[in-house]
């Protein structure tokens, strides 16, 4: 019988790790699909200038997906990342521009200070999320949806509802360069899903996080420090949340008081659809990446079939739903 255990068990997990490779890349066929659609559609969706655009419009969403990724592997949520996305730039301009009378401080702090505090923005709100959730053990969800509404509310209270624009060459360096020919922001988010990917898969704090999301007390039983990674895990988010907000007002030379808003719920289609699951300890980066790249290109071709704005949205929520429905149908969701 115990031979029969040893044999069978290898089996097992190579059966899970199999599928779990075929759960990621089961949307590349769909991708392939949606690229034959729009080289239909109009003869411009597959000139170079075009897809780079699509990429350069998604490396922001991008970022905030590997963070969200993050969280959600850990057996957490953190719907605030969209408002760190508009306060930690908001913050930093209103600190960089010295003209009062178009919303700044008057303080008139320097680029690269600005890009430190906009940084360090993204740290002070992971750090309060992370021991709220962890210390005081508050749940995730909520807390992090009042954080969503606080922040947004600090955004908007700071140049009272004002876009913030003449801004530092140097805080707007990362959204407008280009490095090869190809915007800064594709290969920054290009390098961050290597870097977290890799990171994730064989680095024993990246497995530990999937231990932890898998089930939080087992990791502690096994000698995990839960509390310290779970904290760490939303202070590493909310930073990429703040480099996200970064290139996001490089890219279009300005902060809006509403920038990042709804981000969040392209980020969730995003990552579920990529084989993240909403339950923790599954999923990986590369499917992560797909989904981004499914919704950058889907958009693209809904936009330029001239679809309503109000359309699109519609079809990101069916995909969520859709994916939800396939999870489940799989067996990967554990029933309630």
């Amino acid at each position: 019988m115990s031979s029969v255990s040893q044999n069978t068990a290898p089996m097992r997990r190579s059966s899970f790790a199999s599928r779990m490779k075929l759960r990621d890349l089961v949307l590349i066929p769909v991708i392939g699909l949606v690229m034959i659609i729009g080289s239909f559609v109009s003869p411009s969706f597959l000139l170079p200038e075009n897809l780079l655009n699509v990429l350069q419009q998604s490396s922001e969403l991008s970022i905030l997906v590997i963070a969200q990724s993050l969280i959600l592997i850990c057996g957490k949520f953190d719907l605030s990342l969209e408002s760190t996305v508009g306060l930690a730039p908001m913050l930093a301009a209103w600190l960089m521009i010295s003209d009062t009378s178009i919303g700044g401080s008057g303080i008139g702090i320097n680029g690269y200070a600005g890009i430190g505090v906009a940084l360090l923005t993204g740290l002070v709100v992971g750090l309060i999320n992370g021991l709220l959730v962890v210390k005081l053990r508050l749940n995730a969800f909520i807390t992090t949806l009042a954080m969503l509404i606080l922040l947004r509310g600090m955004t908007l209270g700071i140049t009272n509802g004002q876009t913030l624009f003449d801004l530092p060459e140097p805080f707007l360096y990362l959204g407008t360069a280009k490095w090869a020919g190809v915007p800064a922001s594709i290969w920054i988010a290009g390098v961050l899903f290597l870097l977290f990917g890799l990171f994730m898969r064989y680095h024993r704090t990246g497995r530990a996080i999937y231990a932890i999301g898998g089930n939080a007390e087992a990791a502690r039983v096994a000698g995990i420090p839960v509390e310290r990674i779970t904290i760490g895990v939303f202070v590493v988010g909310s930073l990429l949340a703040a480099l996200a907000g970064l290139l996001l007002t490089g890219r279009i030379a300005s902060v809006m008081a509403g920038q990042g808003q709804n981000m969040i719920f392209y980020v969730f289609a995003a990552a579920v659809i990529g084989g993240i699951s909403l339950n923790g300890g599954q999923g990986r980066m590369i499917g992560a990446l797909t989904g981004v790249l499914l919704l950058g290109l889907l958009q693209n071709v809904l936009t330029l079939s001239s679809v309503a704005a109000f359309w699109i949205d519609a079809c990101y929520g069916a995909i969520i739903l859709l994916a939800l429905i396939v999870t489940r149908l799989t067996g990967d969701a554990p029933q309630n």
